[in-house]
């Protein structure tokens, strides 16, 4: 068994079973210094760095994507503090779990033991065991360090995040990804198998993720025959493709579909047409896409272009009608034509005011004059007195006053001079001219 292990490049553990180690944890790092593309918080002025420095390391809580490191910085964090560590999964443990592991914590502390309690996936916790935690840290039981994929912002409760730092981890960039293959390729004693441009592809293939690259790497190894050198094509055969990080339930969800709002909103239809490729490839729902396509027609477009309305509506009636691949492209045309319009926020800025406006003053009564009156009573209260019919009128414009008495003229609407918005400017101007005129203002 070992010499199959040896052949796939697996090392077996070092207890000498034959259990195989994963490339991944065969070249964790020992110190922090030889974490890759952390650098601001493990390089020599990061922010752990300092901590350390300063012999106060606190509670922390480390935030970013899977395979960046956040597990080996808390091993070498509990190593260089001389922590015990202590590592859980919020994804197996419950409240008894965690009493377990305080109690065993308190009785360490009694000898002169500290403990970091590394907690993974810390967001799966419910309010309830996450409240479990306050008071050991407080008493200093344990140096709590959390994982998370997810924004604490979102997922973890308000008190357990003012006793903590939140330190970003951010996805490898390609440069880290390709120093990790040549440490890979160093300590098995072996090149990769690929081509210039297939070890680009592997780089990319990993999607900022570590171990997603050093699993890859494993893979390749295994498929390459004798002598082999793999190109681009074969690669992306033997390896398939791996899954883009999106969770459609969670902040990607939110990030994607606001960067394709602003980019649009920024007219750059190819930037938009790549968030929209990266949404759809991730299987975000189409239809609800292109219902944020609808709000960004009549927000950020509005009477600038009104046929982007027009254009928005058919492009998720024609998504509805023909599905997935078929009706993506005409996700994709309104995209285009969204971000090439041009843009107006003045609809959108006066409905906000006009509904502010709404709001704060509560039920008043129009003026009678352009109520209905369909009883004697109502006529004798003066209901519909003084109407002037507007298109009696000269110029069909009669210049009255529509506003209820307490509240006065208001202006929502202030058009631009984009598109087709600016022609409204000139109507409103005219119409403003002739309401003076009628009413003596000069």
């Amino acid at each position: 068994m070992s010499d199959l292990f040896a052949t796939a490049g697996i090392e077996t553990d070092t207890n000498g079973s034959d259990a195989p180690r994963p490339l991944a944890d065969r070249l964790r790092p020992k110190t922090l210094g030889d974490v890759v593309g952390q650098e601001h918080l493990t390089g020599p002025d990061g922010a752990l760095t300092r901590l350390l420095r300063s012999n106060s390391l606190g509670s922390l809580v480390f935030w970013g994507p899977p395979g960046t490191g956040k597990t080996t910085v808390a091993r070498l964090l509990a190593r260089e503090t001389s922590l015990h560590f202590e590592q859980i999964s919020a994804i197996f443990s419950g409240l008894p779990d965690l009493r377990k592991v305080f109690d065993a914590a308190r009785k360490r502390r009694a000898t002169g033991q500290g403990t970091l309690l590394f907690v993974d996936e810390i967001h799966r916790f419910n309010r309830a065991q996450l409240d479990a935690f306050l008071p050991v840290m407080e008493d200093g039981t344990v140096t709590l360090v959390g994982a998370t994929t997810e924004n604490p912002s979102f997922e973890l409760n308000a008190a357990l995040l003012s006793r903590a730092r939140v330190l970003l981890f951010r996805a490898l960039d390609e440069a880290a990804i390709a120093k990790l293959l040549v440490r890979a390729e160093t300590l098995t004693g072996r090149a990769l198998p690929l081509d210039e441009e297939a070890r680009g592809v592997l780089v990319r293939m990993a999607d900022g993720d570590g171990r997603a690259a050093l699993t890859l790497a494993e893979e390749v190894w295994r498929s390459a025959k004798p002598d082999e050198t793999i190109d681009a094509e074969t690669l992306q055969a033997i390896i398939q493709r791996r899954a883009p990080i999106y969770d459609k339930a969670q902040e990607g969800h939110y990030n994607l579909i606001s960067a394709l709002h602003k980019t649009v909103r920024g007219s750059d239809p190819d930037a938009a047409l790549y968030y929209l490729c990266r949404m759809l490839d991730g299987g975000e729902d189409g239809l609800f896409i292109a219902r944020r396509l609808v709000r960004m027609a009549v927000e950020d477009i509005g009477l600038a272009d009104p046929q982007a309305l027009v254009v928005a509506n058919a492009a998720k009636d024609a998504y509805d009608f023909l599905g997935s691949p078929e009706g993506e492209l005409a996700l994709a045309q309104a995209t285009i034509y969204l971000a090439c319009a041009p843009k107006s926020n003045a609809v959108y800025t006066a409905y906000k005011a006009a509904t502010r406006v709404a709001k704060e003053n509560g039920s008043l009564a129009p003026p009678r004059t352009i109520l209905n009156a369909p009883t004697n009573l109502m006529r004798k209260l003066g209901y519909g007195e003084g109407y002037r019919y507007d298109h009696d009128e000269p110029d069909a414009f009669s210049g009255q006053d529509y506003w209820p008495d307490r509240l006065g003229r208001q202006h929502f609407y202030a058009p631009t001079d984009r598109g087709l918005e600016s022609r409204y400017a000139d109507r409103l101007a005219h119409w403003e001219r002739l309401r003076r005129e009628r009413r003596g203002e000069g």
